[in-house]
């Protein structure tokens, strides 16, 4: 494989780390998802970072990054546009929403009402908006990366769950280690991290790794096991709702992309069952006499992942 990939996704994730104190895997993951095209869920208590690395990102690879805070009364227009009188031309133009970006953060998106919540759906699945009935396209690499409040703080709403499906994973960031709150002390501006952090690759740099993980092997034992670890999902004893086909295709986009972080060309089991928790955590719903909890949910994929045979 041509390292020249491995190299540019290093320079990417040095950099963010440069201003992101916490668990390197959690900027890979988030490079993972949006290097695949796959929509980041980030639950987490308030000040563990979430911002920061989302625009960390965003000014890495020098693009287009906006955000929206979801409050209970945001419309879905603020998010995708509205059309507007101008009484110059007497005629209706279009003044487009935050939506229309490359990076958006969708800061505590379960703040807000599911109507409003909706609104995302379709720039999230089909890269496009609907206002008025006209449709609007938005760029090939739109990514959302949303943060959600932990369900046990007031004045949150439950996301819908063909929702939730659309986002490839979900993880928390949790607090700093005693040693990364400490170094986040010693930065020269603490409550702006971001201040010196500059560009170190442009679309052609992305262009590149994306390639190179569509050429990345997968076996096809290794596609059987990620399809067999997502059917089980389905049928296991308390669970109510398995994770869809979606998942699949999450996994398998995920751990290309993860292939090429590790300067490798094929995908290994490995590679999978790091990734599935993340993947499957949000997808499974127990029925009404498990307690749905986040433990029991981490248990149930623990197990499906134990009991799945490895491919040979």
């Amino acid at each position: 494989m041509d390292s020249s990939a491995f190299q540019i996704y290093k320079k990417i994730r040095d950099n963010i780390s440069g201003v992101f104190r916490g668990d390197t895997f959690s900027i890979d993951l988030l490079l993972f998802g949006f290097l695949s095209n796959g929509h980041i869920l980030l639950e987490d208590l308030p000040g563990t970072g979430k911002t920061t690395l989302s625009k960390a990102l965003a000014m890495s690879v020098k693009t287009d990054f906006k955000r929206v805070q979801f409050t209970p009364d945001l419309l879905p227009s603020d998010i995708t546009g509205v059309n507007i009188y101008d009484s110059k031309e007497k005629a209706f133009r279009i003044q487009k929403g935050p939506v229309f970006t490359n990076i958006l953060l969708a800061d505590e998106i379960n703040r807000t009402t599911s109507r409003t919540q909706s609104a995302l759906l379709e720039a999230m699945e089909e890269k496009q908006v609907t206002i008025d009935g006209e449709i609007y396209a938005l760029p090939d690499d739109f990514f959302v990366v949303a943060t959600l409040n932990p369900a046990e703080l007031q004045g949150t709403y439950p996301l819908p769950e063909s929702q939730i499906d659309r986002f490839a994973l979900r993880y928390s960031l949790g607090y700093l280690s005693k040693k990364d709150e400490l170094s986040l002390l010693e930065m020269k501006n603490p409550s702006n991290p971001l201040e010196f952090l500059r560009p170190c690759a442009d679309r052609s740099d992305l262009d590149i790794i994306k390639k190179a993980s569509s050429e990345v092997h997968a076996e096809e034992d290794i596609k059987d096991y990620i399809v067999e670890i997502v059917r089980r999902t389905r049928t296991y004893k308390g669970v109510l709702t398995g994770a869809s086909p979606r998942a699949s295709i999450a996994l398998l986009k995920l751990a290309k992309v993860m292939a090429i972080s590790e300067n490798s060309d094929f995908i290994i089991p490995e590679y999978i069952l790091r990734l599935a928790p993340y993947v499957l955590n949000h997808r499974i719903i127990l029925d009404q006499y498990i307690e749905n909890s986040r433990s029991v949910q981490e248990e149930i994929i623990a197990a499906i992942l134990k009991e799945t045979p490895l491919p040979r």
